[in-house]
């Protein structure tokens, strides 16, 4: 399965934030119907990490991120967000967090 990079607009993730898929072959239809995809997170401050996006139901579309440590050097916990909404931006699909799943 191919790592597609998503850029994200801040340097941690949150409910609402939103990070670009890029060089996905239908960005159109990843939102329209979400599958499964290895992805490769890279934050404004230069740290960077692989991720993976899910769509079982329930609970549905989530993003399962391990740990990684900031550009600033603050380490961050693994943590699965849910997705609250996938959408087309141009030629890239767009994923919005929801809150924290459940462990």
């Amino acid at each position: 399965m191919p790592t597609y990079l998503a850029l994200c607009r801040q340097t941690h993730l949150f409910p609402g934030a939103r990070c670009r898929l890029q060089g996905l072959p239908d960005p159109a239809a990843f939102a329209a119907a979400p599958h499964p995809i290895d992805i490769y997170l890279r934050f404004p401050d230069g740290a960077a990490t692989d991720a993976e996006f899910h769509t079982e139901n329930p609970p549905g579309p989530a993003l399962k991120v391990p740990a990684y440590t900031t550009g600033a050097g603050t380490s961050i916990d693994a943590r699965t967000w849910t997705v609250r909404e996938v959408t087309t931006a141009g030629d890239e699909a767009e994923l919005t967090l929801g809150a924290l799943a459940p462990a």
